[in-house]
């Protein structure tokens, strides 16, 4: 008998209602389902507004589906956690660092809070912040004190520390330049290997996906619409809409450029 993997998606559906002369409901998602193997990094991609972010607050719990089941394997639903085992990396770190604590404050009441002993909290910490390459010397800065790139490492930290079994990881390499990009790619692909630490990713930017996820879930409109492993559907995508977004990439063009509707 095969292992249950550690997230099973079904039939997700979402929508909202829409104030207008007539009121009108808006399906952001539409019956969408996917599992996630342990130590496996998933990438989702598509238009801004597909339903991306939506998706990742529904796994995560922090909004409620219309219908549908998030499944976690049994042996982590069993487990006495002070903190969701799923965490969200978003793209305003404001979201998970606190600009007016200091960083070493943080860490180690994420570290509590994942049941770290006492005595080996400072050891802990510096294996985490060490682990996603944040200087020794920043970690009496408060959030505000530090670099757009700083923040986002130091809030990534914040989340390992509470020892989740799926980090989600939302634009992360939104307004960053090639090399930092290319630097984070190497540091998830790190912690993934490092911690067997499943994560999600969602961007936009298919060359960045192209060297970071093992498998990709193209979402349209609120469905998947081609899934598999990623060099598989990027060398030979079988829906016209991937074919689109894989030859907007090629032509450089930008995201906001890519509104032309297609059927699947």
């Amino acid at each position: 008998m095969s292992a249950m993997p550690p997230l099973k998606v079904e039939n997700i559906s979402y929508s909202v209602e829409i104030k207008e002369e007539k009121k009108r409901q808006f399906d952001i998602l539409k019956n969408v389902s996917f599992e996630v193997e342990q130590g496996e990094i998933i990438g989702i991609c598509g238009e801004s507004g597909g339903g991306k972010s939506t998706l990742a607050k529904v796994i995560s719990g922090l909004i409620k589906p219309d219908s549908g089941k998030i499944i976690l394997d049994s042996k982590f639903e069993k487990e006495k956690r002070r903190s969701s085992p799923i965490q969200i990396l978003f793209q305003n770190h404001g979201e998970v660092l606190n600009p007016f604590r200091k960083v070493h404050t943080i860490i180690d009441e994420a570290l509590n809070i994942s049941g770290s002993e006492e005595i080996k909290i400072e050891k802990d910490r510096e294996n985490i912040l060490n682990s996603v390459g944040f200087p020794k010397e920043l970690y009496n800065r408060r959030g505000f004190e530090l670099s757009g790139g700083e923040q986002q490492r130091a809030a990534l930290a914040r989340l390992l520390a509470v020892k989740p079994i799926l980090l989600i990881l939302d634009e992360p390499f939104s307004a960053q330049d090639v090399e930092s990009q290319l630097n984070l790619v190497k540091l998830f692909k790190q912690l993934n290997k490092e911690f067997n630490l499943t994560m999600i990713c969602i961007s936009h930017d298919l060359r960045i996906l192209r060297n970071l996820s093992n498998r990709v879930l193209i979402l349209k409109d609120g469905e998947v619409v081609e899934s598999g492993i990623t060099k598989e559907v990027f060398d030979n995508p079988q829906k016209d809409y991937t074919k689109f977004l894989l030859s907007a990439e090629s032509l450089e063009l930008t995201y906001e450029e890519i509104k032309t509707p297609l059927k699947n």
